[in-house]
């Protein structure tokens, strides 16, 4: 890995390394310190934090765009990427990773879905400031470019101040021109969620088979939400953490009487 006085940053995502989301993280990436790229060799979209556990793990170079930097595919999760990276790739530990630019947004409880914030949240677990980005475009030809500024100055801010150990930041950036965005919003995660069904449907040999679908539903009528943040043209960062522990009820819960 290049030993040089610039910060060393990883990249992944889960859209896949040929997405146009993650070549324009890398873009700015470069710009700012040493780049190391591990990314999945196909989409892998909602994987959340899966890991490969009962099948192989291949990893090769990728050379098709990489000139002053190394990448790597893997034929695995986004998580897998960050585990690879950190145990077999990298001989130290990344200043910084970097998760995305995922297209689509994993704003409220996509979160818990996303393969994006899955790796930059693998990445805290293993004590890496780390930072998950999604545009709210679904589009393989998502316009990126008037997310640049914000993205690039999103990463000059975490490497020049750091992070707490156990945070990651979810940035959500609108689907919108430059002149659109009004700025940068720190928000919470908004209280929203899916509403899914199953359409079944039958194949020609007469086999029944099944297609997620469903419809977005905020209840949230919060303005600090990430929901509101993005509604309003406004790009959101949510301070992320991996503990999942509910610390306000422990002392209700030790009201209980386990011992009868």
């Amino acid at each position: 890995m290049p030993n040089t006085n610039k910060p060393l940053i990883l990249v992944t995502n889960d859209d896949g390394i040929t997405a146009k989301g993650i070549r324009t993280l890398i873009d700015i990436a470069t710009e700012l310190g040493d780049v190391v790229v591990v990314a999945p060799d196909s989409p892998q979209s909602a994987m959340g934090h899966a890991i490969t556990i009962n099948n192989t793990l291949y990893l090769k170079e990728y050379t098709a765009h990489s000139h002053n930097h190394k990448e790597y595919t893997t034929s695995g999760t986004p998580v897998d990427c960050v585990k690879m990276a950190s145990h077999e790739i990298l001989d130290r530990k990344p200043d910084l990773c970097l998760s995305g630019i995922n297209h689509g947004s994993n704003s409220a409880i996509n979160v818990i879905y996303s393969g994006t914030m899955s790796a930059a949240v693998e990445a805290g677990i293993e004590g890496i400031p780390s930072i998950g980005f999604s545009l709210c475009d679904y589009s393989a030809d998502a316009d990126f470019e008037p997310a640049r500024p914000y993205v690039k100055q999103i990463i000059e801010n975490v490497l020049d101040k750091g992070m707490p150990k156990g945070l990651v930041f979810n940035v959500n950036i609108p689907k919108a021109t430059h002149d659109e965005i009004k700025g940068v919003k720190i928000c919470r995660q908004a209280n929203a969620y899916w509403v899914e069904e199953f359409d079944k449907r039958t194949n020609p040999y007469g086999k029944d088979y099944y297609w997620l679908t469903g419809k977005f539903v905020n209840d949230d009528k919060g303005e600090d939400t990430d929901e509101w943040a993005l509604e309003h043209n406004y790009i959101s960062i949510v301070p992320t953490q991996y503990d999942l522990t509910a610390h306000h009820y422990i002392a209700e819960l030790n009201t209980w009487d386990f011992d009868n």
